[in-house]
């Protein structure tokens, strides 16, 4: 229903306080109506945390999120008709076809910036919560070692399990 830039306008009222559109394309959202496969006009659109696709209707919209977490790639690819780009997340696929307005390179780009920023942050955490054993034996040793009273070994101990 909307164009291009209503379309942008529109989902901006559904975004966080202080996300900001980041980047975006326009095209052909594949989705199901009343069981058969329809194509919805909308956009695209990558924040800071999250991919959105927002589609304008007559009497509603359409608006599907996914957090870069749970997105686990993004495809683009160019056919006969136009652009196509695919987000694979948590075992749902996300497909917009005929993209005829935005910069699907840097949408792509973004999106998958965004993904590894996210792993990587994730393997982090990991990493950190994996060590908290080994830096309670630490201060095991210390406390034998009467470096530490029980009395500060024990509230470290819960802070440092409470991380994980």
């Amino acid at each position: 229903m909307a164009n291009y830039e209503k379309s942008l306008n529109f989902v901006k009222e559904h975004l966080d306080s202080g996300e900001t559109i980041k980047s975006s394309v326009y095209g052909a959202y594949e989705g199901k109506l009343m069981g058969k496969d329809t194509a919805y006009n909308g956009v695209f659109i990558a924040t800071e945390k999250r991919v959105v696709f927002f589609a304008k209707k007559l009497f509603g919209y359409e608006l599907e999120s996914f957090h870069y977490k749970n997105i686990s790639s993004i495809e683009k690819s160019k056919g006969m008709l136009g652009h196509t780009i695919t987000i694979h997340s948590s075992g749902n696929k996300a497909k917009m076809k005929w993209i005829q307005k935005g910069d699907i390179v840097q949408f792509t780009q973004l999106v998958n910036s965004n993904i590894q920023n996210t792993n990587q942050s994730n393997n982090v955490t990991q990493e950190l919560m994996n060590d908290i054993p080994s830096q309670i034996k630490k201060l095991s040793e210390l406390k034998d070692l009467g470096i530490l009273t029980d009395e500060e070994f024990s509230s470290k101990k819960i802070e440092l399990l409470s991380k994980m």
